[in-house]
């Protein structure tokens, strides 16, 4: 069955997802056919919505696209990124800038799309020369023509999201025991095995700055953290119901174990929502506190 998708601040979401986090249903939300992320839908074309997706009104801010070309196997187009099924391979990129996006607001400007891309290929890497832990394997990371590449494998399955909860009990049994592997992954110096920092993206959204020179520790008090671990990035065999793949590392990295919030049990995105507390303030203040200054 389509499951609409939406662009929301740099993030695909499900348009269930966003009335949750909005707190208002999927009825009274207004969604143009090109913010529509279709999975295999090429956006040279106007994607129809299907009849069950409510006409909907202006009680949210969503972007109007432009569309544009697609290269042979690109599948979806964000306003942040590019994706692309070819074989085995998986291949995400950034936007070159004359591909950026357009909104209400003027250009988008993805935020880190170079970085993050290059630290979710070092994260991978890393995870699995030193954990048996279900992540794809890379098959190379490389800039062209201003844009940043990133071909991995093409994992089958289904992503955990789209289970019922008995058989999400089950995935989450397994996930407990790939936690515990990542906290044994420590290190002194905070951000990804390559030494970029990519703040979790519900801190991110809370600060302009993007380069983050932080302060090692004395001790190795930093455990290694996915930092976007909801059910959309955990993809499941759906007989088995074992886990095939963790995706989605672009923000992992080594940080205090309170940055590692289990978003995998429920539904929605990486950040807080509905009564949940809302850490992203006070994770901020931390990175903040353990910046360092130049001494002359």
């Amino acid at each position: 069955m389509f499951t609409p998708r939406v662009w929301d601040g740099g993030k695909v979401r499900l348009l269930g997802e966003l009335s949750r986090d909005l707190q208002q249903p999927e009825s009274s939300l207004s969604v143009s056919p090109l913010s529509v992320v279709v999975p295999f839908v090429c956006f040279t074309h106007l994607v129809p919505l299907p009849s069950q997706l409510p006409l909907l009104t202006a009680k949210m801010t969503m972007m109007s696209v432009q569309p544009q070309a697609c290269e042979e196997g690109c599948f979806s187009l964000t306003m942040e990124r590019k994706f692309y099924c070819r074989g085995n391979a998986f291949v995400k990129r950034s936007l070159r800038p004359r591909e950026y996006r357009t909104g209400h607001r003027g250009i988008h400007v993805p935020r880190l799309a170079k970085e993050s891309l290059k630290n979710e290929a070092e994260s991978l890497r890393y995870i699995r020369r030193h954990t048996n832990i279900p992540v794809p394997t890379v098959y190379c990371d490389f800039e062209d023509d201003e844009a940043y590449y990133l071909i991995s494998e093409y994992v089958q399955g289904v992503s955990m999201s789209n289970l019922i909860e008995s058989q999400k009990a089950v995935v989450r049994e397994e996930l407990q025991g790939h936690l515990a592997t990542l906290r044994t992954l420590v290190s002194n110096r905070m951000g990804g095995p390559s030494g970029i920092v990519i703040p979790p993206y519900r801190v991110l959204r809370r600060t302009k700055v993007n380069v983050w020179c932080l302060r090692p520790s004395d001790h190795d008090e930093f455990v290694f953290c996915h930092n976007d671990l909801s059910q959309q990035n955990i993809i499941v065999d759906p007989d088995s119901l074992k886990i095939q793949a963790i995706l989605d590392w672009e923000y992992a990295g080594f940080y205090p174990p309170a940055f590692e919030w289990p978003f995998y049990t429920r539904l929605g995105p990486s950040s807080a929502i509905y009564e949940e507390r809302d850490d992203s303030l006070e994770l901020l203040d931390f990175l903040k506190s353990r910046v360092q200054h130049e001494t002359t």
